[in-house]
């Protein structure tokens, strides 16, 4: 199964040619933040929040640039993930990560500049009711920092070398992977005119999304070659972190990823058009980078 669908592939192909008109040219810093937002990836989140603006009845084209911000925000916490005083991975994408290739100290400012520029682009936007747009905003704001992705990556830190519960695991992951997904969902029902119902059920669909991709991404680090998944393996069992793998096993973290993933669809019930986002969440459980 391919990840996309034309409908989705087609947001893809929007944001790949846009993204780079967002960030700064030149050399020196400018160039680190467009590498590090280049080379590809799935713009999973940016893909996620052009889909929600238009099932939810908005143009996508206004969305755009909110699109761009949340790739700037996603790529920011890759280039810090990646530094040696987290999780120390000179790969990122299958080439050298931020930090390998330019230097710790200036891989860190790219990350800084990227978390900023996400806040310009989002607050300079143009033809976006004013309302939506700091909506919008002030969600990936809450979910970015500790509230959500920061507080996760805190937990994730907190608990290396340490036996944690299932309970605290999904707490993490809630906040390091799932986070960003419900921000591009919630967003994007929000700039395309969604109700308080729709949004909620589009931060449904992110919720259960990103935790499913975080049990997948889990079983990858023990089942996938490096050169699948485009960067170190076993990097989680090195860095002695709490994965489902570890706490659950390879089968019931298999069963647990399609119970997710059966749930995120379920939050689509009530949107006709939702075919789409399902094949999504069914090509992202069998993924295999």
């Amino acid at each position: 199964m391919t990840l996309y669908t034309e409908r989705l592939q087609q947001h893809l192909e929007l944001i790949e040619s846009r993204l780079t008109e967002f960030l700064p040219k030149g050399d020196g810093v400018g160039e680190i933040m467009r590498y590090a937002c280049a080379g590809g990836g799935k713009r999973i989140r940016p893909v996620l929040l052009l889909e929600w603006c238009r099932i939810c009845g908005g143009n996508t084209e206004k969305a755009i640039p909110f699109a761009a911000a949340i790739e700037c925000v996603h790529s920011y916490s890759l280039v810090h993930d990646d530094l040696p005083c987290m999780d120390n991975s000179p790969l990122r994408r299958g080439k050298p990560s931020a930090h390998a290739k330019y230097g710790e100290t200036m891989a860190l400012l790219a990350g800084d500049a990227l978390l900023n520029r996400a806040f310009e682009i989002m607050l300079s936007a143009e033809n976006v009711e004013p309302t939506a747009a700091l909506r919008a905003a002030a969600q990936l704001a809450d979910n970015a920092g500790v509230h959500g992705m920061i507080g996760g990556q805190v937990l994730d830190l907190d608990s290396e070398g340490k036996q944690i519960g299932l309970d605290t695991l999904k707490r993490l992951q809630e906040g390091k992977t799932a986070a960003l997904l419900v921000a591009a969902c919630r967003m994007g029902a929000i700039l395309g005119g969604g109700t308080n119902e729709q949004i909620e059920n589009a931060g449904q669909y992110g919720y259960y999304l990103g935790l499913a991709f975080q049990v997948v991404d889990d079983i990858l680090d023990v089942t996938a070659t490096a050169e699948e998944l485009g960067k170190p393996v076993g990097s989680d069992d090195t860095n002695e972190k709490n994965t489902y793998v570890s706490l659950l096993g390879l089968e019931q973290a298999q069963a647990l990823a399609a119970s997710y993933t059966a749930q995120a669809k379920a939050s689509l019930e009530r949107f006709a058009d939702g075919a789409d986002l399902c094949q999504l969440a069914d090509a992202l459980l069998t993924r295999t980078h």
